[in-house]
């Protein structure tokens, strides 16, 4: 396996990983519209990442089924309707921001080595796919980014 088949595997992996985790924030934080549907939109960004990297035909697994919302989906939207607005859902929603931006910054610099890898080897239908996909995670860490810095003074100064 080269250098590029292990960083597109491990992009492929954290992209899908991170449209979860957005997924997963957007259930915890329903209470916060924006927020929950925001999430909710970039976490397709990032199954759509995951699906053109596996369709490089470089021995990728296809995209994560989305799991039938059951007895944990239920649990989770009457607990998040619970805590409302809450100041430690404040601060966990901070937590997750962060969590999201790092994970967003980890694949743009995976998507920045596979641009300079394509550049060199003249990969052109690499070099389209991260030219396509690299400016969404950029859009990805600027909201998440945006997000803290909105709501950090107010939520940690009210904990």
């Amino acid at each position: 396996m080269s250098g590029i088949d292990t960083v597109l595997r491990t992009l492929h992996d954290d992209e899908r990983d991170l449209e979860q985790d957005l997924l997963a924030a957007a259930e915890r934080h329903r209470a916060e519209h924006e927020f929950h549907h925001v999430a909710t939109d970039v976490a397709r960004w990032s199954r759509e990442h995951a699906t053109r990297l596996a369709a490089l035909g470089r021995d990728l697994s296809g995209p994560r089924e989305h799991p039938s919302p059951g007895a944990l989906a239920a649990l989770r939207e009457k607990a998040s309707q619970a805590l409302g607005r809450r100041p430690e859902t404040g601060l966990l929603l901070l937590h997750d921001l962060r969590d999201l931006h790092l994970a967003a910054v980890r694949n743009s610099l995976h998507w920045e080595m596979l641009a300079q890898a394509a550049q060199a080897t003249r990969e052109r239908n690499l070099l389209e796919l991260v030219s396509a996909c690299h400016p969404q995670t950029l859009r990805q860490m600027r909201w998440t980014n945006t997000m803290i810095k909105v709501l950090s003074p107010q939520l940690l100064v009210s904990a």
